[in-house]
């Protein structure tokens, strides 16, 4: 759709994405932008991204970790609080 990659595109624009599995821990993105409204020739990039141990979020859903270390904070105080109020359990 129209302004849809970089908020400059055109109603022209066409965008390929490929997606290789090149080995076992790496990924191959490719991607080709043809907008001839915008530029003169289609363009292209391609990333190698090496498969990670660690649990991978989406940049949106988190929005940068921005408001992520007051809500931990509390949740760390409640955790606190929670684990200096308890009663002991008689055995």
């Amino acid at each position: 759709k129209p302004r849809a990659f970089m908020a400059a595109s055109t109603d022209k624009l066409h965008v390929t994405e490929r997606f290789t599995l090149t080995a076992a821990d790496m990924l191959e993105y490719a991607v080709t932008i043809d907008d001839p409204g915008m530029w003169t020739k289609p363009w292209s990039l391609m990333m190698r991204l090496r498969r990670a141990d660690h649990p991978v979020l989406e940049y949106a859903c988190h929005e940068g970790n921005i408001g992520l270390t007051g809500i931990l904070a509390g949740a760390r105080r409640q955790e606190q609080t929670a684990a200096t109020t308890a009663t002991p359990q008689p055995r």
